[in-house]
């Protein structure tokens, strides 16, 4: 082998070039995110230091100017009056102590207020704290100092408003030259407080240095001070020093109207040809807008220092790289040359055409995927239990929705759907059981005829259950139950067709997602468990059973002991007339299918304890277990006929062996306890009247009655009392006398233990029922 063409050597160049690209790229990743995250970092410095600027000025002036409205609005109600009526001039002693008040609120304020002005709309008159009392006010000499805030006031439709910045000389009616202006901010609001200015009574103005807010932008951004300014809601300047340097108005005209909606924030803007980095800033009570113009430069020179550190750690990774390449190839060659080494010894001499180890590997591979390829066939027929796997793991909810995608193909299926229902289909005759060897091929066949039968743009999984159930899950892109009762319809024909028998079909709930089908299966399971009851509806669609299913009420008890009561007394009729009252109440009534399926359980068993009390005797061919031959009955249809027909067949024996017996005997005792009930009824007295043992009358009960001599007597007593009760006239006292109990409190106890409630209770419930 050529040693250029060698693993060793590919290796080499192959780690160089990954290291090389790693290198360069996570050098670009630090150059761009560290440089980038720099200047951000000191963008969002300026814009904190921006922030708390505006937070100052908010707390420090313009909260403080409104603090001063609202001392003199509440304190000097009355005055205030008097001002905005001609009833001033007969008060003008008022007038002056007002205007002091003026005064001394400008005064204590002297750090951010000039003056304070109240002017009359009506009266055309201002009283303020510098002027003194002036009548006229919006006339004359001064007037064109107050006509911003008088003329916005008298036709604004809110209750207050900010002027812009203005100069105003210390003394407005003097024209001298020389005389010192000052840069004033307006703040005006109407009085009373709710009044809009245009109806107002009264206006409160005062005056705010310009310098005050100045001052607090220069204290606080001392460095940024020379490219910081304010501006109103219209974008007017209302203060700062970049107005002469720089066209505000049109060269931040576009980011003004971009910052307009917005409460703070940044923009990148050109100014003379030099991008700048304008930062801004809302004041909440005026919405005025402060701005910070930076060079954009000044963000950037101060990350050359970084630049050059990435560029180092970039050289210094590239050597690194170089040294660690050479490792590498090194540790990862060895085992490709012992693998190598290992194939020559297992195969021979290297074929010509293996240049390096490589191709010497890779026609060992060549040759192992062939006998692989033989192993997929085998594999294959294994697809259908993978299958069935699958299916049976996702009705189970044993999938995540990234297991399941995984699992796709294995289904069948091309793409995942937007809905899914499942269909469960049962066999609806004992003997069809869909695992029987007779019907397996069709079976298979239905299943591949669901599958090959699927709806336009839709999907049909099919796949047997273990509990011999045919399962089919409908995936498609629109919920549509039209389609699932088509689809029902098409599965009861093919079921007919194929396999020869009647089912039953129930679907569950659409489900949006394949790992969410269990949920519709589950439903479906619910419906499906109502099949038992209703044998003769092939499609159990109807959303009210499922409300059954959560219902918790019970059979009534009555009903339940009227199968033991009958069953005692051996008359045929009344026992199937108990049958079938049971039965129609499971169809019928709003009770779960398990709860049924448990009560006929016990049926089952109240008839085989009671078969076992009388010592039953079935003939020597005949030894059936009846809760097997229940467990094996399909429907309760067959249920009702199984069990008439096993007490049928009862009865019969028992009138056969009972000829023999002394049936007067039972009779004669059975009259005697039914007309002397108030009476002593122990087994001596009634085995004296009927002329037997005590000993031998007890036996005959309990052979030929199912029952003991004491359990007869109670239950009579008790079925007598209940008669009495539901006549409504009797009390409970009354009737444990009438029915042979001395002690109301026994009979309450004896009552309640047969029947589950005390007569009292027993009482209203009869009342509600009637």
């Amino acid at each position: 082998m050529n040693k250029r063409n060698s693993v060793f050597a590919n290796l080499a160049i192959s780690y160089i070039s990954v290291v090389l690209v790693i290198v360069l790229l996570i050098c670009s990743f630090f150059y761009i995110y560290f440089s980038g995250n720099y200047k951000e970092e000191l963008r969002s410095k300026n814009q904190l230091m921006l922030e708390n600027t505006a937070r100052t000025i908010e707390n420090t002036v313009l909260e403080r100017v409104q603090q001063i409205y609202v001392e003199i609005a509440l304190g000097q109600t009355a005055e205030l009056h008097l001002l905005s009526g001609p009833a001033y001039q007969s008060n003008l002693s008022k007038m002056l102590d007002l205007q002091e008040v003026l005064k001394s609120k400008a005064a204590s304020n002297s750090d951010i207020v000039q003056a304070i002005h109240l002017y009359s709309p009506e009266q055309k008159v201002m009283l303020s704290s510098v002027y003194g009392l002036k009548l006229g006010a919006d006339q004359g000499d001064g007037a064109a100092f107050f006509a911003e805030w008088i003329n916005g006031m008298s036709s604004n439709k809110q209750g207050s408003l900010w002027t812009r910045t203005r100069m105003v000389s210390q003394d407005i009616f003097s024209s001298l030259p020389g005389s010192n202006d000052q840069a004033l901010i307006t703040y005006a609001h109407s009085y009373p407080f709710q009044a809009s200015g245009d109806n107002s009574d009264l206006f409160i103005a005062i005056d705010v240095k310009e310098q005050a807010i100045g001052g607090i932008i220069q204290n606080m951004m001392p460095s940024h001070y020379e490219s910081s300014f304010v501006l109103d809601r219209s974008g007017k300047i209302i203060t700062g020093t970049y107005t002469g340097e720089l066209d505000l108005e049109g060269s931040f005209g576009t980011g003004i109207t971009q910052a307009a909606d917005k409460e703070a924030g940044s923009f990148t803007d050109t100014i003379n040809r030099i991008p700048y980095v304008i930062s801004y800033q809302t004041l909440p009570s005026t919405q005025w807008k402060i701005y910070n113009a930076v060079p954009a430069n000044s963000f950037y020179e101060q990350s050359i220092v970084v630049q050059k550190l990435i560029l180092g750690i970039c050289l210094f990774a590239i050597l690194l790289g170089l040294v660690l390449s050479g490792i590498l190839a090194k540790v990862n060659y060895i085992p490709v040359k012992r693998l190598a080494g290992k194939i020559r010894d297992l195969t021979g001499p290297a074929p010509e055409h293996a240049t390096n180890e490589y191709r010497l590997i890779d026609t060992a591979f060549i040759r192992l995927n062939d006998k692989v390829s033989s192993l997929e066939d085998s594999l294959q027929a294994s697809r259908a239990a993978a299958l069935q796997n699958v299916v049976l793991n996702m009705l189970q909810g044993g999938y995540t929705g990234e297991e399941l995608a995984e699992e796709l193909q294995c289904l069948g299926l091309a793409r995942e759907y937007s809905q899914y229902c499942c269909l469960l289909l049962s066999p609806a005759e004992a003997s069809a059981r869909l695992s029987s060897r007779n019907i397996q091929a069709g079976t298979e066949q239905l299943i591949h005829r669901l599958e090959a039968v699927s709806p336009q743009n839709s999907r049909l999984i099919a796949e047997e259950l273990p509990d011999n159930k045919l399962v089919v899950i409908l995936c498609t892109d629109a919920a549509d139950e039209d389609l699932l009762s088509q689809l029902a319809g098409n599965m009861l024909a093919e079921s007919r067709q194929q396999l020869g028998l009647g089912v039953q079909i129930a679907w569950g709930t659409w489900v949006q997602a394949l790992d969410e089908i269990h949920q519709s299966y589950n439903e479906a399971h619910i419906l499906m468990k109502y099949g038992y009851f209703l044998p003769e509806i092939s499609v159990l669609n109807d959303r009210l059973l499922l409300k059954r299913e959560q219902c918790p009420d019970e059979i009534p008890q009555a009903l339940l002991t009227k199968f033991k009561e009958k069953l005692q007394t051996r008359q045929l009729p009344d026992i199937v007339q108990a049958i079938r009252q049971l039965v129609t109440a499971m169809r019928e009534g709003p009770y779960a299918a398990d709860y049924c399926h448990f009560i006929l359980a016990n049926t089952v068993f109240v008839y085989s304890d009671y078969l076992r009390s009388v010592r039953h005797k079935y003939p020597a061919s005949d030894h059936p277990d009846l809760y097997n031959q229940y467990t094996g009955l399909n429907h309760i249809r067959h249920f009702e006929e199984w069990l008439v027909d096993s007490v049928s067949a009862f009865t019969d024996r028992m009138e056969k062996r009972n000829s023999g017996r002394a049936v007067t005997s039972i009779e004669s005792a059975k009259q005697y306890i039914e007309t002397h009930l108030p009476d002593d009824l122990s087994l001596e007295t009634v085995a004296a009247r009927v002329f037997i043992s005590p000993k031998y009358l007890s036996r005959l009960f309990k052979e030929e009655v199912g029952t003991t001599y004491t359990d007869y007597v109670t239950g009579r007593r008790m079925e007598q009392a209940k008669l009495l009760i539901e006549n409504n006239n009797m009390t409970v006292e009354q009737v444990a006398e009438t029915v042979g109990y001395g002690t109301t409190a026994y009979f309450i106890k004896r009552f309640k233990e047969m029947y589950g409630c005390t007569p009292g209770n027993y009482l209203r419930s009869t009342a509600e029922q009637a």
